[in-house]
């Protein structure tokens, strides 16, 4: 009897084996890896759930000076299709996308007419922050349309869908503040910042754009930068000055007290918030930055 119980326990094990070697692997999503928060969610927002993205940085993470750890690459192993920035934004990230093997990738600013962020043509120095233009973004979503059907072309209506509906929303949110720029009388047409992220924003909203420092990778709020910038306000008679998500707002506080300008809030630029927070998507990121320089423009009429 026992021999037999063990022959029936063997034929049972070798069944199981059997029907789970028959059994094909689940079918899992493209693996679509991103340098920063703010492209990720613009993938994620075009894409649905198609594929599977993965942000190499985290919601509240500095990018131009990002120094990847061994975690990030582990999570961008395997990844089918990269999207990353360029213009300079993402200085890291050649190294990191060579350890990543032969991946494809996509530059999603090729496209774009690039600005220079001190002014200068020809162009020197890139501005890369050309998603926070509304005609610049469009590109953008464009581009990830392109790269997502390499990955899903069955998809391609849910991708052409999700992307007209973002464009849609943006150019709603840009109405909406440059009809609050056109209030302003023609001399106070400024947008003041901390940093000199917004020169594209800036001219989607017919307004000039001036800042205390160029990128946040270099020095922050220095004697000279504040000095400066405090001459510019009392010369053009600019009525508010706004600071980044990821930088101290005490610049641009100490303009507004020595100026008796108002300080108008915290703009988002190149990193999400999490979820509890007011900027969690990109297209957050960009009704929340519109709508604060809206209200501090509005405030001071």
């Amino acid at each position: 009897m026992a021999a037999l119980i063990k022959s029936l326990l063997i034929a049972l094990l070798i069944g199981l084996t059997s029907c789970q070697s028959d059994q094909a692997p689940e079918k899992t999503r493209p693996k679509v890896v991103v340098t920063f928060t703010v492209l990720a969610s613009m993938v994620e927002t075009v894409a649905g759930d198609h594929v599977e993205v993965v942000s190499i940085t985290k919601p509240g993470a500095a990018i131009h000076d990002y120094q990847p750890t061994p975690s990030d690459l582990r999570s961008a192993q395997g990844a089918d299709l990269v999207f990353y920035n360029g213009l300079g934004l993402e200085a890291w990230f050649d190294k990191f996308l060579k350890q990543l093997g032969d991946v494809p990738s996509v530059t999603l600013s090729d496209p774009i007419e690039a600005m220079d962020i001190f002014g200068n043509q020809p162009v020197e120095y890139p501005n890369p922050h050309a998603w926070l233009s509304e005609t610049e973004s469009a590109q953008y979503i464009d581009q990830i349309v392109g790269g997502l059907m390499t990955l899903k072309p069955d998809a391609q209506s849910t991708f052409e869908r999700n992307a007209a509906q973002m464009k849609l929303e943006i150019s709603q949110a840009f109405a909406t503040a440059r009809a609050a720029a056109e209030a302003l009388a023609p001399s106070q047409r400024w947008l003041a910042t901390s940093e000199g992220a917004f020169s594209y924003l800036a001219r989607d909203l017919g307004v000039n754009a001036v800042s205390l420092w160029p990128i946040n990778a270099d020095q922050q709020g220095t004697p000279r930068q504040v000095k400066a910038m405090i001459d510019t306000v009392r010369e053009h008679n600019i009525p508010v000055i706004f600071s980044e998500s990821t930088v101290s707002a005490e610049p641009a506080e100490q303009i507004a007290r020595e100026t008796g300008i108002r300080y108008g809030g915290v703009l988002y630029v190149d990193s999400l918030t999490t979820a509890d927070g007011e900027a969690p998507t990109y297209l957050d990121l960009i009704k929340t930055t519109l709508t604060v320089i809206a209200a501090g423009w509005q405030a001071n009429d």
